[in-house]
């Protein structure tokens, strides 16, 4: 079983309890969201931050990796915009370890959930989000606007994961098109 995180711009936390999630629908029930370690890269990340990242999986063609990623040795391709440059760089994160025994899996990147209670074994301190990037193997691209990836993801064999997309500079225009999860929704 993977190790288990949630991140947070909160310090202390003690228990993390189940909530309801408004932007995830399809979640009925009180839960706690948790991300396993090799897709902590998605929520290394200012909370509100939108973000929309890509990364190559098994029946990724070579013509969609040279597309995306070039001669890029990056595992994930994250795009950010400029407003959110000074508050990534500002932002200290909390990295939860959680309990792997009271989780589920999603089978969806790496997302888990608990329908109890959780407290948290560790907590590690976050305090440069570029070198934590950079140590999982993100390569970090700044856009004025993530609106021009609206869409993308309907013709690409690439991952593609959007967080708080909803917070995007225009993206109300785009967002009639994103699949539900890329909306603004997220694990952690």
């Amino acid at each position: 079983m993977p190790s288990l995180y949630h991140f947070s711009e909160e310090p202390g936390i003690q228990e993390f309890r189940p909530r309801l999630m408004p932007q995830r629908p399809e979640m009925t029930v009180p839960v706690v969201w948790a991300i396993e370690r090799s897709h902590q890269h998605m929520y290394l990340f200012p909370r509100d931050c939108p973000r929309a990242l890509l990364w190559p999986v098994e029946s990724t063609t070579e013509a969609d990796r040279e597309a995306w990623f070039g001669r890029s040795d990056a595992r994930v391709i994250a795009h950010v915009e400029y407003a959110w440059l000074e508050r990534i760089r500002q932002a200290t994160l909390y990295r939860y370890e959680l309990p792997e025994e009271a989780f589920e899996s999603l089978h969806d990147a790496g997302m888990w959930v608990s329908r109890q209670a959780v407290t948290p074994r560790r907590v590690e301190v976050l305090g440069d989000l570029f070198e934590a990037m950079r140590e999982a193997g993100v390569e970090l691209r700044v856009m004025e606007r993530l609106t021009p990836l609206a869409g993308v993801w309907e013709g690409t064999t690439l991952h593609w994961s959007g967080i708080r997309l909803r917070n995007a500079r225009g993206w109300t225009v785009a967002s009639s098109q994103a699949p539900e999860v890329l909306r603004g929704g997220g694990a952690a």
